[in-house]
């Protein structure tokens, strides 16, 4: 594993540092199987590791990590749909209550979407149709920000495109069953990299604010 000597070493840091601490943890774990109260769909992005941001020890945390952290609307027939069988496993299996959309800032496939590299008219390729999900987003980003500078477009299109996957979730009939009854929540959050800051979606305002 000479190619990958860098996570061999993680492994021994791990091995004789975390894993100890919490050796009983990981063999309850084992044996009682995984029971996480919160989803976080988030991007696949390597700066931004949600388990670390939230401070969470195994077993706490669902994550589905994909380009830009997008949600499909409900598309029973079809392709394969590894986040929505992401979402039903962890709706209707695990029965998380809670469900984050967390975005994050200087986003690639935000930044390569606005600059319209997924806008061939021959699109062949499995990015150019996920990130086609951002178009909606886009619309009302753009509207709310004509003339602005580049990188408040990003931004306005960071924040929408986590508004309008939330919106995509309850198109999920076992979602908006949970949610009419209580079972379940929808939250949207937002990641500053260069600063470390998270924001909250505020579900009246639709805006994003500082958590204190």
């Amino acid at each position: 594993m000479r190619d990958v000597s860098e996570l061999v070493e993680g492994y021994h840091r791990f091995l004789t540092g975390r894993y100890p601490e919490e050796a009983e943890l990981y063999r309850t774990l084992a044996e009682s199987g995984q029971s996480p109260k919160t989803m976080i769909i988030a991007c696949c992005d390597s700066r931004v590791d949600p388990a670390a941001i939230f401070s969470a020890g195994p077993g706490r945390l669902f994550i589905v990590r994909n380009v830009a952290n997008l949600v499909p609307p409900f598309e029973p027939h079809g392709d394969y749909h590894g986040t929505s069988a992401a979402l039903e496993f962890a709706v209707t299996g695990l029965e998380v209550e809670n469900i984050l959309v967390m975005g994050h800032g200087r986003c690639g496939g935000v930044s390569a979407f606005l600059e319209g590299l997924y806008e061939r008219s021959d699109k062949r390729g499995f990015i150019d149709r996920w990130m086609s999900l951002l178009n909606p987003a886009r619309t009302e980003a753009l509207r709310d920000c004509a003339g602005e500078p580049i990188e408040v477009q990003q931004r306005a299109l960071e924040h929408a495109s986590i508004r309008h996957s939330i919106e995509n979730l309850k198109t999920f009939p076992f979602i908006k069953e949970r949610l009419n009854d209580g079972r379940l929540r929808l939250r949207g959050a937002f990641f500053d990299i260069a600063e470390g800051r998270l924001l909250a979606l505020d579900p009246e305002s639709g805006q994003f604010e500082a958590v204190d």
